[in-house]
């Protein structure tokens, strides 16, 4: 396999910077061009919808942005992954890093994942998880 073939799993807060001008955007537009497989979990999925359509009620964005950062989300370079994390691999991890429900979620089915496709790794921009996602193996860097 290709050197450049990555299988980067994104969690919501990569998948933001792709949509939304923040911080990390620069970042994630380098990952979101990077060859490879690009996995986003329905959970992922469901966060960033939340996230878009709360700015739409809050009138953050006009209409035609929101329906545009749908839009990007829906046809984005991501494949839509229907995986749910080993539930011991939950629970092992959950004593080990000190994370929110959703972000252990991510790195769970994230190291489920990697049993089986162990180039796999996680792209995150929340600082607790990249910690976590790293003691786990599960992050890599832009060459």
């Amino acid at each position: 396999m290709d050197d450049n073939f990555r299988v980067i799993y994104w969690d919501t807060s990569a998948i933001l910077s792709v949509l939304f001008k923040d911080r990390y955007s620069n970042t994630a537009q380098k990952w979101v061009h990077e060859e490879g497989v690009h996995f986003i979990s329905t959970l992922a999925y469901a966060e960033a919808c939340a996230v878009i359509a709360r700015m739409q009620r809050e009138k953050v964005f006009a209409d035609i942005l929101t329906q545009a950062s749908f839009e990007t989300l829906y046809e984005g370079p991501w494949r839509r992954l229907a995986a749910w994390p080993e539930w011991i691999i939950v629970q092992s991890l959950s004593a080990k890093w000190s994370l929110r429900g959703a972000d252990l979620w991510h790195l769970s089915t994230a190291k489920s994942i990697q049993k089986e496709i162990p180039e796999l790794f996680l792209l995150t921009f929340d600082a607790r998880l990249q910690k976590a996602a790293k003691g786990e193996g599960l992050v890599s860097t832009i060459k």
